[in-house]
């Protein structure tokens, strides 16, 4: 029984020991806590003269835009708050006024918003020699979104590149020959079906056989696994017309199964465009691939006032779970070439065919008895303008026609003395088949209505350049942006400010797949636009287009700004945006660069 007393004796005062440690463990664990407390909440010489290390100091964010209306893109209303950037990102948002930087942006009394994305830009080989974009940067616009139904690639080698340098034959050269000399915007681009066309079957009035078509399939697939974000058709313009829509179905299905887009000038924007319209549905049903109508309008003064129904069927279709959206500039004249308005049979063989054709007293017969003939092709907008004075003349090739920069067809007519058909051939000729035009072929109250739809975007369908003694584009190529914001929001009240900004960014960033851009939030890459929502303004016009927008105080892309207090800074930190399943960069990966 000692030993036994002994032995529990012993156990008790082992037990009463391990209270005594737990109880002073206990302790010491609520001491080293307020100790790290306070020397957390200490200046740091003070925990030096203690002995301890100091604590780390917060990282600096290399730039804080301070005191902004911060409108994050979403449609929702404006809030007050800090946007701290760090590494081209949005790292922190909200009152930041005690956190170290390297930059402050005073926003105060100006609209922070996220930078704004052009759902179709013609800028694919202008970056190559204006790599910052002036005309686009001056708008905000810091993404774009290039290749309408032709593409820069793929390309047979040789036949790319011309007066800009050395070619390329891929999408994957030619976005690195973007990241090598740097661009000042973000760029995604389509693969064109006219392009694959041409490299399969040529410019011809022809239809692939099965080998050829594998051959377009492929074409696709090799553009799409190099980053195009889809596959887009301009299907009035040769050699696309001749494209039938089994063949655009075979080829989107190719883009989504990339999770790309198709996008689309219809067939048609003018009497046939329901049947344009229908066209684009059905493809997007059977390709299962998300669908985008280039620059929706109702074309030709015939069709002034069909925008209700054309809304009801895009709406119709989107109700009954077709992805399909569009994009705008909201202009009443639309930009394209003075050849447009010639059949597409007498385009074969190219521009030059098209000039011998118009000299060839048979075929240019033929041709002008198709102008007069409404049925005689899909889109014939010689039978959708109000007359020769809706055709401005906005550029030439030949200088010895720059006189008539800013004038119309009809002005042309009457110095040649001549019948505005023979004007229109006549001119062509002289020019090269290379004369752009504005036609003012669309009505006010159709655009604000195709405006005012929540699933349209904006877009100039421009190229992005740098004002130059020779050109004279339209004027949406400097203005479409700020235009909308001075005129739709400011002036007319047809937007808020908000909605617009969403049309802007959020919305075109979700129907890209942009997953990491279009909206201001912590993670997001820091495209910032800073601006006076009350003076913005574009100074484009139709006879002095090449006059940058006012208002835009920062702009910034990746984080880093293009334009400072209202100046270009000449930085280039744009990125190419490849499509969400991409070969090159993993599955997903939006930002190569």
């Amino acid at each position: 029984m000692g030993v036994a007393r002994g032995t529990q004796m012993e156990m008790e005062m082992a037990n009463a020991e391990k209270r005594v440690n737990r109880k002073w463990n206990w302790r010491r664990a609520i001491a080293g806590a307020v100790l790290a407390l306070a020397a957390a909440n200490a200046p740091a010489g003070a925990a030096r003269l203690r002995g301890q290390p100091a604590p780390p100091r917060a990282r600096a964010f290399d730039i804080v835009i301070a005191g902004g209306r911060i409108y994050d893109g979403t449609g929702s209303p404006w809030y007050s708050g800090d946007i701290g950037i760090r590494h081209g990102r949005i790292a922190a948002i909200g009152n930041l006024a005690g956190a170290p930087r390297r930059q402050t942006v005073d926003a105060r009394g100006l609209a922070v918003a996220p930078g704004f994305i052009d759902m179709l830009d013609q800028s694919g080989r202008s970056i190559l020699r204006h790599p910052r974009l002036q005309s686009k940067i001056y708008q905000g616009i810091t993404t774009v979104v290039t290749g309408e139904g032709e593409s820069v690639a793929p390309r047979w080698p040789g036949r790319a590149g011309g007066a800009a340098g050395p070619g390329w034959t891929t999408f994957a050269r030619y976005f690195a020959r973007l990241r090598r000399q740097g661009i000042g915007v973000n760029l995604a681009s389509f693969v064109g079906a006219a392009t694959v066309r041409e490299l399969a079957l040529g410019d011809g009035d022809v239809q692939p056989s099965p080998a050829q078509l594998r051959r377009m399939e492929a074409l696709v697939r090799q553009a799409m696994q190099d980053g195009a974000v889809g596959l887009s058709t301009a299907l009035q313009y040769p050699p696309a017309p001749f494209a039938k829509t089994g063949e655009l179905i075979a080829l989107a299905r190719v883009a989504s199964a990339y999770g790309g887009i198709y996008a689309t000038h219809l067939r048609s924007e003018g009497a046939r465009e329901p049947e344009a319209v229908a066209e684009a549905i059905r493809i997007g049903r059977e390709a299962h691939i998300p669908v985008e109508i280039f620059h929706i309008k109702e074309a030709g003064h015939a069709n002034w006032g069909k925008m209700p129904q054309l809304v009801a069927q895009i709406a119709a279709a989107r109700a009954a779970g077709v992805d399909i959206f569009a994009s705008t500039y909201a202009y009443t004249a639309w930009s394209n070439g003075l050849s447009s308005f010639i059949p597409p049979w007498a385009h074969i063989g190219g521009r030059a065919a098209l000039v011998n054709n118009l000299r060839n007293p048979a075929t240019r017969a033929r041709i002008r008895a198709d102008l007069l003939n409404p049925a005689s092709w899909g889109n014939n907008d010689w039978q959708e303008i109000p007359g020769p004075e809706a055709v401005e003349i906005v550029g030439v090739r030949n200088p010895a026609l720059r006189r008539f920069e800013g004038r119309r067809l009809s002005d042309v007519a009457a110095a040649w003395h001549e019948d505005p058909m023979d004007a229109l051939f006549d001119f062509l000729i002289q020019d090269g088949g290379r004369t752009s035009v504005a036609v003012f072929g669309m009505s006010e109250p159709d655009v604000e209505l195709a405006l005012r739809q929540p699933w349209v975007s904006i877009c100039t369908d421009e190229t992005g350049t740098s004002p130059s003694p020779t050109a004279h584009p339209h004027p949406r190529a400097y203005g479409t942006f700020p235009r909308i914001l001075r005129k739709y929001v400011r002036q007319d009240r047809l937007l808020t400010l908000a909605d617009a900004i969403r049309k802007m960014t959020a919305l075109p960033a979700a129907q890209m797949r942009f997953a990491d851009r279009g909206v201001i939030k912590r993670g997001m890459w820091a495209d910032l636009v800073v601006f006076n929502s009350a003076t913005i303004r574009d100074r484009a016009t139709y006879n002095h287009p090449q006059q940058f927008a006012r208002g835009m105080a920062w702009v910034l892309v990746n984080g880093v700004p293009v334009i400072s207090a209202g100046k270009l800074t000449g930085a280039l930190p744009g990125k190419v945006l490849v499509g969400p399943d991409a070969k090159r960069g993993g599955r997903g990966q939006n930002n190569l660069n």
